[in-house]
């Protein structure tokens, strides 16, 4: 049989379970990240993960998110000389949408922090009888944030919609473009 376990044990256990899903969710956050073509820092990481700088930071987390970086590195360099061909308005616009969504993101977070606030105080003012009907305000607050959120994630994935759409159309007009030309040049080389 064995032995039961002591408190410091369990609490080691606990310790150990929290870490594994932290360092988890930290990877998953940087992979997140790579694949949305989000620039990747360890501010970044942290925040969107919701963890400490510290962990971020540490030994098997670390390397991780630098190497992430190096590969965001040389596809930045990559994309930097294909940028060179594509004209500077699709630039200020995708860089407008970039604005767009970190200042989306940036008002979501303003609203959570506000909602947590105004929680805490709320609760602190109201007695155990208020409380019910407290938590139903509460419940509807959530559900009109949870819509606000919806509709401005909708709003980027229209955004970026449109983005690609017009990317694509500028690709198309640039291979006909090129038909064009080539027809041309046959046609005047010809006798």
């Amino acid at each position: 049989m064995s032995e039961p376990r002591t408190p410091g044990q369990v609490l080691r256990e606990a310790r150990q379970k929290d870490s594994l899903t932290k360092r988890t969710r930290v990877l998953s956050v940087v992979d997140q990240l790579l694949a949305d073509n989000e620039p990747v820092t360890f501010t970044g990481v942290a925040r969107a993960a919701n963890v400490s700088h510290w962990l971020v930071y540490a030994d098997g987390v670390r390397e991780h998110i630098e190497a992430a970086r190096r590969r965001q590195g040389r596809t930045a360099a990559n994309d930097a000389r294909t940028s060179a061909r594509t004209p500077p308005g699709w630039k200020v616009e995708k860089q407008l949408l970039r604005e767009d969504n970190r200042r989306l993101r940036e008002d979501v977070e303003r609203l959570k922090a506000a909602v947590r606030r105004n929680l805490g105080q709320q609760l602190d003012q109201f007695g155990a009888a208020d409380l019910g009907a407290r938590v139903d305000e509460l419940t509807t607050d959530n559900r009109r944030l949870q819509d606000e959120l919806a509709k401005a994630q909708a709003r980027i994935e229209q955004l970026a919609s449109q983005l690609k759409e017009a990317e694509d159309d500028l690709a198309a007009a640039r291979t006909s473009i090129r038909r064009l030309i080539r027809t041309e040049n046959i046609t005047s080389t010809t006798p």
